[in-house]
């Protein structure tokens, strides 16, 4: 990490911030967007609106940016990963019979929409990818006759895996399902491409390693596959003419924004924006470089303390989860001292989840690990 990536933030000395895997902290140039845009409603109120259309678009060519889309006709933006994954659970045209392959370590958000599907006759089938050798291997093995889809999260929550997208992406392709991943655990940490893995649909929140605000995301659709979903919601912004209110008639539009029904999120919309400029600017693969380095100062602190226990496999690719354990004794005390402790991070897993950024200095991994010594020490 470069010395002065830290100055992009301004977090309170005291505070050991290590949860971006759930909500993460704003770069201080997204203070300063937010900041100037709240003062321009105040002051002249939406004088500027074009200029926020721009800020808008300019967003989607960031998003496509990040995760190599082939255009930003291909995304949409959205509340949340849940929004777009119910576009596509309640988009698609199922069928009593048809089947659903996944992993059995999904957050809800990538589990509930396809599990409401059963009153359509839709099964979920869910892998279990604990101690087996080749998680990747035994989600394909699940894909049968009647496999119409395959969703996974590029990185699970709980347990920091990692599957091999690339090799799912070529499976799907063999074997003709479509392929849905929720990347909310991986865009803004890892080098991330759509066109590589051949997915189809791809879906994140903007809160966490793209330190963004919550209630802003995007929706990645393949042009291709745009047509197989019906559209489950309507209004003034989906439109191809949209601005034109007095057409009687209308028609969705080509491009990935028939899924953004109204009004948009302005205020997040500068927010992210500027979240990703810095991104951008430092460049995706440093910034994942960096995390892999501080995913694995964390397992090599776990490994060298007989008093925890790891419970996430370190990945050859590099960890930006990482969850460990007491080796003995209460783990959920051990987590209460921590975050009294100003120490903020999260239980997953069966245990504590620690997830530190590009930019989180080292010593402030120390002090976590020095705390939690301290805690051993006197239990």
């Amino acid at each position: 990490m470069r010395k002065d990536d830290s100055d992009h933030f301004n977090l309170d000395e005291d505070v050991i911030y290590l949860n971006h895997a759930a909500v993460a902290p704003w770069p201080t140039r997204t203070e300063r967007a937010v900041n100037d845009f709240c003062r321009e409603n105040v002051t002249i109120g939406s004088k500027k609106y074009s200029h926020w259309l721009q800020v808008e678009a300019h967003l989607k060519q960031q998003v496509a940016e990040l995760i190599n889309a082939a255009s930003c006709d291909e995304i949409a933006l959205v509340k949340n990963t849940s929004e777009a994954l119910s576009f596509v659970a309640y988009g698609l045209d199922w069928q009593a019979g048809d089947n659903i392959v996944t992993s059995d370590e999904e957050f809800p958000s990538n589990m509930i929409p396809w599990e409401s599907l059963s009153e359509q006759g839709v099964a979920v089938k869910k892998t279990n990818l604990n101690n087996v050798a080749d998680p990747t291997l035994a989600l394909i093995e699940q894909i049968d006759v009647s496999t119409r889809l395959l969703t996974i999260s590029s990185v699970q929550y709980a347990s920091g895996l990692r599957v091999d997208l690339e090799r799912l992406g070529q499976a799907c392709q063999k074997h003709q399902v479509l392929f849905c991943i929720d990347a909310i655990q991986s865009v803004g940490a890892f080098v991330f491409d759509v066109q590589k893995t051949q997915a189809d649909f791809v879906m994140a929140d903007g809160h966490k390693w793209m330190l963004g605000p919550e209630g802003l995301g995007f929706f990645y659709c393949k042009k291709s596959v745009m047509d197989k979903l019906k559209l489950t919601q309507f209004g003034w912004h989906m439109v191809e003419d949209m601005g034109n209110y007095d057409s009687p008639v209308w028609e969705a539009a080509q491009s990935a924004r028939r899924f953004e029904c109204g009004s948009p999120n302005m205020l997040s919309i500068h927010a992210l924006s500027a979240s990703l400029s810095l991104l951008l600017e430092i460049g995706i693969e440093q910034v994942s470089k960096s995390i892999v380095q501080r995913g694995q100062y964390v397992i090599d602190k776990v490994a060298a303390n007989r008093q925890l226990s790891l419970l996430s496999k370190p990945n050859p690719e590099g960890n930006n989860i990482v969850v460990f354990k007491l080796a003995q004794g209460n783990t959920a005390l051990l987590f209460d001292y921590l975050t009294k402790n100003n120490v903020v991070c999260a239980k997953r897993g069966g245990g504590i989840r620690f997830s530190p950024h590009f930019y989180t200095p080292l010593s402030v991994i120390d002090r976590a690990f020095k705390l939690i010594e301290t805690y051993t020490a006197a239990n």
